[in-house]
């Protein structure tokens, strides 16, 4: 489905510019209340971009007759895939600077349709920026530079179907295309489910997932899509492939592993044979309150530890848990959740909430069973998570920035860590600003060994100066990353933003091998130039 059309499923339209469907954004009157919480915010809302006023050329490129029915050049479509999701595209599009905009949008139905229009990128010095439901928030989906004669856009949403389903391995070869409810219906009738919920699930295809090496629904254990993966086909510029279909294996490095998190740069994933499960008849959920942010972690980390594995163990500190309406009165937050397919999850609850309680926190575990509704700060929690993309861009429009990033990192470097950004980071953005900002943290993921926090950071922006000041923040959050040892992204990808904490991160090694590896899959460069590598 292209970025801009109307939705099969809910007849409604998606935004060219912002965050999911155009009925869902906040009017004006919700931008102005929004903007109030931020001292400093402008006045009136800045007005809705128009394709109208974008300054989309001519193409510099032509398709041959055999792929112009696979190519549009029409405004409405180039606008809508010429940048992602993140606060620096949308206050771009909001300011009418969305940068180099694409010359063609072409739309795959088939393998053998990729692997024509890589062929004739790769004669043609176009560059080829693969497209999912572009809700990268890292700059993944843009074309930045001026190296190739022209771009186009490969968005593979024409290719979701799911193939074949193998109930006896509980498996299903799926189309990457796939955007996330399209898939879930396709498994429903048969009891099935990926069970892959990021918070980008309406907007963003299994082939998106892949690439990016996404973090989804569940907070331990099965943490990543990397989990649900049994074999991948890839389309590259020197060829195609497909991995073998297996349950697991010890034979060298992995090729599902080798193109996961690729990014589309060296090749396009256009199917998966994915695990599936039954889907959950038993859930239970609860909140945990502590008065103390940092014992509120080691209660976190006492669950991680256990052989419990909740689904849901999100922790909220006190600005997150105020803005979702899980708490007002100053408290952290444990948002706990247990599900399965056969058994009871009351016991496993109520070990968890009494594993809290033994750390400081105040909080009941409530009876298990499939109709019992979610806890009631859950619920809270559960709808700003899905409204919040919608909020941020009512904020941009009142000119404020935000900016949002996640991270990994061990257990004894997690509390320094989440002290440094709130401080860091905070003052950063009140320096090139003036204005005072908020610093907000959960963990969204747990391990053993560690945990992955996820800032918000929101503050009133200078008119005109919004990119420059997000900007400033991100440089500032990178070096405490990485003065903390900390990974650039957890779940987000790297895309064209987090590339200089990728470059630090990564072994000089196998940064060698990456790039011989592009040079031999990609030879003439042309897929989705500037990330992960130049």
């Amino acid at each position: 489905m292209p970025a801009t059309a109307t939705d099969p499923q809910t007849s409604r339209t998606r935004s060219w510019w912002g965050w999911g469907y155009t009925d869902a954004h906040p009017d004006d009157a919700e931008c102005i209340a929004t903007g109030a919480l931020l001292p400093g915010t402008l006045a009136r809302p800045l007005p809705i971009p128009r394709v109208a006023d974008l300054p989309i050329g001519r193409p510099a490129a032509t398709p041959p007759a055999s792929l112009a029915h696979l190519v549009t050049a029409d405004p409405q479509a180039r606008a809508a895939h010429a940048m992602g999701k993140a606060y620096r595209d949308v206050i771009r599009a909001l300011r009418g600077r969305p940068g180099r905009i694409p010359d063609l949008v072409a739309r795959p139905t088939r393998d053998q349709d990729v692997a024509d229009l890589l062929d004739w990128a790769g004669q043609h010095d176009v560059a080829v920026i693969p497209f999912g439901g572009g809700s990268s928030v890292v700059g993944g989906v843009e074309y930045r530079g001026e190296t190739h004669h022209a771009v186009l856009s490969l968005d593979l949403t024409s290719m979701g179907r799911v193939l074949e389903i193998d109930t006896a391995a509980r498996s299903a070869l799926i189309q990457a295309g796939a955007l996330g409810p399209a898939l879930e219906a396709q498994l429903r009738p048969h009891g099935l489910t990926l069970r892959h919920f990021p918070q980008s699930f309406e907007f963003s295809t299994l082939g998106g997932w892949l690439a990016t090496r996404a973090g989804g629904h569940y907070a331990t254990v099965h943490t990543h899509i990397d989990d649900f993966v049994q074999s991948l086909r890839v389309i590259t510029p020197a060829g195609a492939g497909t991995s073998w279909r297996l349950p697991a294996s010890g034979a060298g490095p992995s090729p599902d592993r080798f193109f996961l998190g690729s990014e589309g740069t060296l090749g396009v994933i256009t199917e998966a044979w994915m695990r599936l499960r039954e889907r959950p008849r038993h859930k239970a959920s609860a909140s945990v309150a502590f008065a103390d942010f940092h014992r509120a972690l080691d209660a976190v980390r006492a669950i991680a530890q256990s052989d419990l594995a909740p689904a849901n163990c999100r922790l909220l500190d006190p600005g997150e848990a105020l803005l979702s309406g899980a708490s007002h009165d100053g408290s952290t937050v444990l948002l706990l959740g247990f599900e399965s397919a056969t058994s009871l999850v009351d016991a496993r609850l109520a070990t968890a909430v009494d594993l809290a309680r033994s750390h400081g926190g105040r909080g009941e575990a409530a009876s298990a069973d499939r109709d019992s509704p979610p806890d009631a700060a859950v619920r809270a929690w559960r709808s700003a998570f899905l409204r919040m993309p919608y909020l941020r861009d009512g904020l941009a429009r009142m000119g404020a920035v935000v900016e949002t990033f996640e991270t990994a990192a061990t257990w004894g470097t997690v509390p320094a860590l989440i002290d440094a950004v709130r401080t860091e980071v905070g003052a950063a953005a009140a320096k090139a600003t003036g204005h005072p900002a908020t610093v907000n943290c959960r963990l969204t993921h747990v391990y053993p060994d560690g945990a992955a926090p996820y800032f918000t950071v929101a503050v009133a922006g200078r008119p005109g100066d919004e990119v420059e000041i997000w900007d400033d923040i991100k440089a500032v959050a990178t070096e405490v990353l990485h003065r903390h040892r900390a990974t650039i992204t957890h779940h987000h990808a790297v895309g064209r933003d987090h590339r200089p904490g990728y470059d630090l991160q990564r072994p000089d090694p196998f940064a060698r091998a990456l790039r011989a590896a592009k040079d031999a899959l990609d030879p003439h460069r042309i897929l989705n130039p500037g990330v992960l590598l130049d």
